[in-house]
């Protein structure tokens, strides 16, 4: 189950607590295409660091958004995907995309 920064009975302030930020939405957004390993997150994204990708990835695996699978490979292997409850926001994010080709990126 999720974990919630402080306790609110307020949808819209639970959601944005998992997925709020600079970065989460970005990252969910760039998963919603399919499996990725950490590298090619990084060169979709490339403002963040690689500390902060780190940390946001285990956030959203805590959250149960994400799926880390590391497989028993030289060298070490891990991909990312969406859980269920992360694909689930999929119509979410593609929603602000549309928002932002209509409003902020139009003009």
């Amino acid at each position: 189950m999720a974990r919630l920064k402080e306790k609110t009975l307020c949808p819209v302030t639970a959601t944005l607590q998992l997925i709020g930020g600079r970065w989460k939405t970005i990252i969910l957004y760039s998963l919603s295409n399919g499996t990725k390993r950490f590298g090619e997150i990084a060169v979709r994204i490339p403002d963040i660091s690689r500390k902060v990708l780190t940390e946001q990835l285990k956030e959203l695996e805590e959250d149960g958004l994400i799926l880390r699978e590391q497989f028993k490979e030289i060298p070490p292997r891990v991909e990312y995907s969406l859980t269920d409850m992360g694909r689930s926001l999929s119509p979410v994010i593609n929603e602000l995309e549309k928002w932002g080709l209509e409003n902020v990126l139009a003009s």
